[in-house]
């Protein structure tokens, strides 16, 4: 019998931690759009303060994107690129296009590691994310303008 009621307490004990788990899981897809939506916003609005909260000073973004002569250039994107761009928004020197994107896709969610996407007027963002001190933050970024319609 008391084998019995023990093992009823450990069923009981996993059955009560998968919600638990379920809202974790939850909670860690809202931070990793959230993250992403801040790095869309803050081009898009030209706010600094989403960049600080959402990803990291050592980010490492590269982009591919067309020349006057539809041939691909790339280039990297340091952290101090991030906020001229923002400052030219601000600015209205660089203006987002009314009704731009910002298409979130979530593909993957670890306990400490996470991938995504977002289109955006520009083209397509693809994201590697981290959790540091529980809160989830952009590391790389690879970029490129929308691909030429067929």
């Amino acid at each position: 019998m008391r084998i019995f009621l023990t093992s009823i307490g450990a069923c009981l004990t996993l059955i009560a931690a998968v919600p638990s788990a379920a809202a974790q899981a939850t909670a860690d897809r809202d931070g990793v759009r959230r993250a992403v939506l801040d790095y869309v916003e803050g081009f898009y609005e030209g706010d600094t303060t989403k960049f600080l909260r959402s990803v990291r000073p050592e980010v490492d973004k590269f982009g591919f994107w067309k020349n006057d002569q539809g041939k691909y250039q790339s280039d990297g994107f340091p952290w101090p690129r991030f906020f001229e761009f923002a400052r030219r928004v601000r600015e209205g020197k660089t203006k987002t296009p009314p009704n731009a994107p910002k298409e979130v896709t979530i593909f993957e969610v670890q306990d400490q590691t996470a991938a995504a996407k977002v289109r955006a007027y520009w083209g397509t963002d693809y994201f590697l994310l981290a959790r540091y001190d529980g809160r989830w933050m952009i590391r790389h970024v690879l970029w490129q303008d929308p691909p030429a319609k067929p």
